[in-house]
């Protein structure tokens, strides 16, 4: 699949530091013709898409895509794309996608599959694009250094309901934090891809996922594994299906490449499935569709009440469970299931809550009023690092979506998930994460 790209990127402060902006899908292996590309969406039966969009193809739901630019001209994506931004100030506009990334995201999010391109999750909700730079487009031309930040305002204050960021590094920025914090005040579910460099390391957080107003998401397989090279650690709040899925080779669309679509892919499919769980339930503030996403993702038998894994957050994704089986309850409309902070609830709209100026006084690591994500308490969930031993969480049995940990049934039969001493989440911040 898509190679991850590195955006270089300057902050501002007492020292210019050189930041690394990458999203990428991971390999880079062309497959056969888009004719064919949907068999290789193996998720889409897994998560019993067909029996979701029964009732929820994410209808009346906007969801902004910052990323390299999409290309509405796409077959999936024709009427699909609406008016967004170019917030990298390159040549040209939000719907010339430069690397195919951007793209490919938005297909996994509401592709129609005409043409018989990628079929996305919520194939009834509509994106809303907002062009940044990664690394590829800053060696080649002048672009806006504060682009990011930017971009999420600019989303902030748009009708988009969700915002995805399937980017990062290994830099915190209080500019962009900000804008984050401003989003989560107007209402918004910021989701972030947690990073594919697991296997180089596991020593720093990444960013954006790693804000406490981010909702980090991680990668899993076909198998329901944790991806070997998804990032863990606190700031994890979800995973989702990531690896084995296909996107664009590049710019040229001509074809797409095989391979891992990565925490990239994982974030889309999160941000997805937001849009068909508040789709169903547009009366619900975004606080109560992320705590539904919350109750409802899955996990196994053996988890502690009330636990968080570092490796998965409070599980695996599953809109099934809480569209079509009533799984979470939305609970209080006004309070973040993510920071437990009085944010982003019914008047939201305003903009005037807390501590979310988004151009506003600097706000340092560790000073927000947000308090840290948990970690998971037992090893049932996570083993450490240097663990040799791969601890089975194991379904109770009953139906294929209820029986498993996280609700990802193969061919039938129901998919056991292992968090090996190799499956570890790694957040890049600024760089293109699969």
């Amino acid at each position: 699949m898509i190679e991850g790209r590195r955006l270089r990127r300057g902050f501002l402060g007492t020292m210019a530091a050189t930041a690394v902006l990458t999203a990428g899908f991971i390999g880079t292996a062309p497959v056969a013709v888009a004719a064919d590309i949907q068999s290789q969406q193996w998720y889409l039966d897994a998560m019993h898409a067909e029996e979701i969009w029964k009732t929820s193809t994410g209808e009346g739901i906007k969801i902004a895509v910052i990323d390299s630019g999409v290309n509405s001209s796409t077959p999936t994506l024709r009427g699909q794309i609406l008016k967004g931004m170019d917030n990298s100030e390159a040549k040209g506009d939000e719907t010339d996608d430069y690397d195919g990334h951007g793209t490919t995201i938005a297909e996994l999010i509401v592709g129609t599959g005409s043409g018989g391109g990628l079929k996305g999750l919520a194939p009834g909700a509509k994106v809303v694009p907002y062009r940044i730079a990664y690394t590829e487009l800053q060696n080649k031309e002048k672009t806006n250094a504060f682009d990011v930040k930017e971009a999420i305002k600019a989303a902030a204050d748009s009708d988009a309901q969700i915002i995805n960021a399937s980017f990062g590094n290994s830099y915190y920025s209080t500019d962009e934090r900000e804008a984050i914090k401003y989003a989560q005040s107007k209402g918004k579910l910021f989701f972030a891809s947690a990073g594919n460099d697991a296997k180089k390391g596991n020593s720093q957080d990444s960013y954006p996922a790693a804000y406490p107003e981010a909702i980090a998401v991680a990668s899993t397989d076909r198998n329901g594994k944790v991806s070997g090279y998804s990032q863990h650690g606190k700031f994890v709040d979800l995973a989702a299906p990531g690896s084995d899925i296909p996107g664009w080779c590049d710019a040229k669309f001509t074809q797409y490449c095989g391979g891992d679509g990565g925490t990239s892919a994982a974030s889309a499919i999160a941000s997805a499935s937001a849009a068909l769980i508040w789709s169903a339930h547009p009366d619900w503030t975004g606080n109560q569709v992320l705590r539904v996403m919350f109750e409802s993702a899955a996990r196994g038998d053996d988890w502690e009440p009330g636990s968080v894994s570092t490796y998965l957050g409070y599980g695996i994704v599953r809109p099934n469970a809480a569209i079509t089986r009533g799984i979470g309850k939305p609970g209080d409309p006004d309070v973040s299931p993510l920071t437990n902070t009085k944010v982003g609830g019914k008047s939201a709209g305003s903009g005037a809550s807390g501590t979310s100026d988004a151009d506003g006084s600097s706000t340092a690591p560790g000073s927000s009023t947000a308090s840290a994500k948990p970690s998971a308490p037992g090893s049932s969930q996570a083993p450490s690092a240097d663990s040799s031993a791969a601890p089975a969480l194991a379904g109770s049995g009953g139906s294929a979506d209820e029986g498993t940990p996280w609700g990802l049934v193969i061919g039938g039969a129901a998919a056991v998930v292992v968090v090996g001493a190799g499956a570890a989440f790694v957040v890049a911040r600024r760089r293109r994460t699969a």
